[in-house]
C-alpha cells in the first residue's frame, strides 16, 4: 500500500481528506484521510472545508475525532454539526489545510511527498543510481528506486530483465541522507542490496 501525496493545488491549499457519509445520527461524518498525519483529524482546532470545486473554502472548527481501524477511515465531529441531515449535507466535501500549514517536523522527519523524484546517489562515492519512483508504508518506509539504464547494465542479468524499481528501507543505516533542499538521498546498500 502506497501513502497518498496530497498535492497542494493551485490555490495554496492542500486535500487532507474527503467526507464520504454520515456516522451515526448525531452529525458526525466519515472522511477519507488523504494525508499521513492522524492529528489532522484527531487534534481540535481550525480546518478549511470546500463544500464544491468552485467554491472558496469555509473555515471550520473540528470538534473530535477518532479512527476507525479496519476501514481505514476518520470520524469527527465539525462544530455546529448536530444532526445526520447536516452531516449528509456535507457529503463529498473536501477538507484542506492551507499549503504554509504544513505540520511542523522533527529534525530527522520529512514529508513523504517530498522524497517523490529525488536523486538516489551512492553514500561512498556520490555516485548517481537513479530516482525516488513511489514511497511504500511498511514496518519501515521502503523507497521504490528506479535504476538509471547504466546502472542496470554493470548488473548480471541483461537490461530488459530489470525494470521494477528496487525497493529499500528508508531507514538510517540504509539511508544515511536525506536531503528534500538538495534535491537527492544517498543510500549506503548492504551486500546484495543492489545485486540486480
Amino acid at each position: 500500500m502506497s501513502h497518498p501525496h496530497p498535492a497542494p493545488s493551485p490555490s495554496g491549499w492542500i486535500e487532507i481528506g474527503r467526507i464520504v457519509a454520515p456516522q451515526g445520527v448525531r452529525g458526525e461524518v466519515r472522511v477519507y484521510p488523504d494525508s499521513d498525519f492522524p492529528e489532522r483529524f484527531l487534534t481540535p482546532g481550525e480546518r478549511w472545508l470546500r463544500r464544491k470545486p468552485n467554491l472558496e473554502p469555509e473555515v471550520v472548527t473540528l470538534a473530535s475525532g477518532r479512527f476507525l481501524p479496519g476501514k481505514g477511515l476518520y470520524v469527527i465531529h465539525l462544530a455546529g454539526v448536530t444532526n445526520r441531515e447536516q452531516a449528509e449535507a456535507l457529503r463529498d466535501a473536501v477538507l484542506l489545510v492551507k499549503v504554509g500549514d504544513r505540520l511542523p517536523l522533527e529534525p530527522d522527519e520529512f514529508h513523504v511527498g517530498d522524497l517523490l523524484g529525488l536523486e538516489v546517489r551512492l553514500h561512498q562515492d556520490n555516485t548517481r543510481l537513479g530516482t525516488v519512483v513511489d514511497v511504500f508504508a511498511a514496518g519501515n518506509d521502503l523507497l521504490a528506486v528506479a535504476l538509471d539504464p547504466a546502472v542496470v547494465e554493470t548488473g548480471s542479468p541483461p537490461p530488459s530483465a530489470q525494470q521494477k524499481p528496487i525497493l529499500i528501507p528508508l531507514v538510517p543505516e540504509i539511508v544515511p541522507v536525506v536531503d528534500v533542499a538538495g534535491g537527492y538521498v544517498a543510500i549506503a546498500p548492504p551486500p546484495g542490496l543492489l545485486d540486480l
